[in-house]
């Protein structure tokens, strides 16, 4: 492998480019023909033609793409993209045919470490983007083994600037279904109640999608823990699902009370409780009666 790449074993951005731009450490840029580039396998940062990526067009329109690509050779022809999808993407929106690259020679792991470095800091990353990029490195991390003593959970908390445990939660939400994802992006569902659900079967997880679409409901970090523990018993069933995620408490309707107080200067003092009831309820047949028919000269009265 050339770039000395097989002498190491890369774990970072840095260790490929160190903090100095690519022109600095020797690396030459090539320009490469837009349709001869193809998008990461998996790619999980996603992005629309927002302001943010208009002013990026704008940009490129003006004063062309300042910082080359980078990019690998791909076994069927052409070069995948390990960073600057929206620079490409940017060039094609305004009919530019190629773009400059650098072509770095690095296997499948290394070349997922690059991409996940080189975006994970976008602004506006949803969970789901973050939870399947730290699922990618972990997965190329580990084919590597530890490092300087660290695991790879804390590994990547370092680079990250978190704890490893936070990265562990991350990789776990990765494992819930697209849908549940998506609910996890727009807040239907929250971290905790996601992390919990990612430990369900992709077909349980299908049946909580299903109950959450269908009731259009939003899942408590108790019921999700509740689907877990039952799952990891054997017990979780679809109905199982359902009464977990619906049961609802029966409300108890309050008691309409009156104010004797106040309705006792209404009747002589010699009335009692029951008198007052009985007439207080014919007065009250009297005013639906009246208002059904529209009163006297059809007009509704009111009491």
């Amino acid at each position: 492998m050339k770039n000395g790449l097989d002498k190491i074993k890369l774990t970072s951005y840095d260790d490929l480019f160190g903090s100095d731009t690519m022109e600095q450490k020797g690396k030459s840029v090539i320009e490469i023909h837009i349709s001869d580039l193809h998008e990461f396998p998996d790619h999980p940062f996603r992005f629309e033609m927002d302001a943010e990526m208009q002013e990026l067009v704008e940009s490129v329109k003006r004063y062309g793409v300042l910082e080359p690509i980078l990019v690998r050779q791909r076994e069927q022809g052409g070069y995948v993209i390990i960073s600057g999808h929206k620079r490409a993407a940017a060039c094609k929106e305004i009919g530019q045919n190629v773009i400059p690259a650098v072509v770095t020679d690095c296997n499948d792991d290394e070349a997922t470490i690059l991409m996940v470095d080189s975006n994970i800091y976008r602004r506006n990353i949803l969970p789901s983007q973050k939870a399947k990029a730290y699922q990618m490195k972990y997965e190329a991390l580990k084919h590597q083994g530890v490092q300087g003593g660290l695991h790879t959970l804390e590994q990547m908390g370092e680079a990250f600037g978190e704890s490893g445990k936070t990265v562990q939660r991350y990789v776990w939400l990765a494992r819930l279904n697209d849908d549940l994802l998506e609910m996890l992006d727009r807040k239907k569902i929250g971290i905790v109640p996601g992390i919990a659900l990612s430990f369900l079967k992709k077909e349980e997880q299908e049946w909580v999608t299903d109950i959450l679409l269908e009731e259009k409901i939003k899942l408590q970090t108790k019921e999700a823990e509740e689907c877990k523990e039952q799952s990891q018993k054997g017990l979780l069933t679809q109905n199982g699902v359902k009464e977990i995620l619906c049961c609802k408490k029966v409300k108890i309707d309050k008691p309409f009370m009156l104010n004797a107080n106040r309705i006792k200067g209404y009747f002589p003092d010699s009335y009692s409780e029951e008198v007052m009831e009985e007439i207080i309820c014919q007065l009250l047949e009297q005013w639906k009666q009246q208002r059904a028919g529209g009163g006297e000269g059809g007009e509704k009265e009111s009491f």
